[in-house]
Parts: C-alpha cells; structure tokens; sequence
C-alpha cells in the first residue's frame, strides 16, 4: 500500500477541490468587482474629456464679446468643482462620496447646457468654426459619458447581484465577506427638467433705465405700485 505524507495529500486536495470551488463561483465576486472598477475608470476618462474641453469652450465664448459673464462664472466654477470631487475606486461604496461626485457632474452638465442655450442669441458664434468644432466634441462626449455610465450601472448590477444570490452569495459571507455593494449612477433630481435661463437677469439693463422685456413665453412685468 502506497503512502503519502500529509504534504503530498494537502497538494493533491487542492487539486481536486480548486477546480470544483471555482465551479461554485468563488472567484465570481472579485472577477465581477474589477470589472466594475474597470468601467468606472471608463465612466471618469469620459468625464475628465469633457472638463478638458471645458476652458477651450469657455475662451471661444469669451472672444465672441458675449455679454452673459454670468453664465461663463457658473461653467468655470462647476467645473472647478467637477474636477475637484473625485471617487476612487475603492471608495465606490461610500454613497455619500459618490453622491458628491454627481452632484459636482450634474451642476456641470447643467451650466454647460445654460452656455449653449445663451449662445442662441448669437448667430455670429454659432457659426464660428471653433465653436462649431468644440460644440461636436463636447456632444460626443456626453454620448460617450451615458454610453459609460450605462456600461458601468450594468458591471455594478451584475456585481451587487453576486453579492445576494446563490452560490456566490455564500462567498460573500465567508472567504469575501469585505465585499460591499457599490454605488449606481442614478437621474439626479436636476436633469429631471431642462435648465432654464433668464436672459434678462444676466444682461446688463438697457439704456435709459427702460425695463428689460420680457422673455419669450415668460408672463409679462407687474406694474409699478401706485404711489
């Protein structure tokens, strides 16, 4: 009869039970946790694109001698902030960072669409090639942001899922138990409803202290109280 030392027999069990652990799924949360990871570097080049593009936008606008400072200090300062917020992807757990991290995306989205609604007024920049160019690449890259997203939201679900269900579920409670759900990029309460602009706050008043009119479809001033 031929004997093994305990050595030999500890190899041989591994062996045989790695490939029958792996077939229950062991190595399933952490395969599906790196993928996540991956398409939220996807998610961040996107966005790091599109503050790129942000300054180039910005200086074409203000060359044009368009009068609505405002709005450009909103782009500039939401962007700043954008850029300034970032989750890694360790931290893709934490709701509370991830929920800064939108919300910084989400104010940028937001001023970045009041710019390209003020620049109706002005058919001189809307034909500028610069602007026409920077205009295609940023709406490139808000399709490529969702498309990243989308890919992103699907790699979290498929990984929150391994979390809570059979047989990979018995992983994270034993071998994987620091595992933890990660965050799903969700509609913030602001893209509900497109962004609104009053052309009348941010213009200068018009000369001889006339009253601004009234934006289209806005409800006319009141009238001055009696005195």
């Amino acid at each position: 009869m031929i004997r093994f030392s305990p050595r030999v027999s500890a190899l041989a069990a591994v062996v045989i039970l790695t490939p029958a652990m792996a077939g229950c799924g062991i190595n399933a949360i952490p395969t599906k946790e790196e993928a996540a990871k991956a398409r939220w570097a996807d998610v961040q080049s996107q966005y790091q694109r599109r503050a790129d593009l942000v300054p180039s936008l910005v200086a074409t606008v203000q060359g044009a001698a368009i009068a609505e400072r405002t709005t450009l200090t909103q782009v500039i300062e939401a962007r700043a902030q954008a850029t300034g917020v970032t989750v890694t992807p360790e931290t893709l757990n934490d709701p509370a960072a991830f929920q800064r991290y939108q919300a910084a995306q989400g104010q940028l989205s937001q001023a970045l669409s009041r710019l390209l609604l003020v620049v109706e007024r002005y058919p001189e920049l809307k034909s500028n090639q610069n602007f026409i160019a920077l205009q295609s690449q940023l709406e490139g890259t808000e399709n490529r942001i969702a498309i990243a997203r989308r890919d992103y939201n699907e790699a979290v679900r498929d990984y929150n899922t391994s979390l809570r269900t059979f047989p990979t579920v018995i992983w994270a409670n034993t071998i994987h138990g620091g595992s933890e759900p990660m965050q799903l990029f969700s509609a913030t309460e602001a893209a509900q409803s497109a962004p609104g602009v009053n052309f009348d706050a941010l213009n200068p008043a018009q000369p001889g202290g006339a009253a601004p009119a009234a934006a289209p479809g806005a409800a006319p001033p009141a009238a001055p109280a009696a005195q």
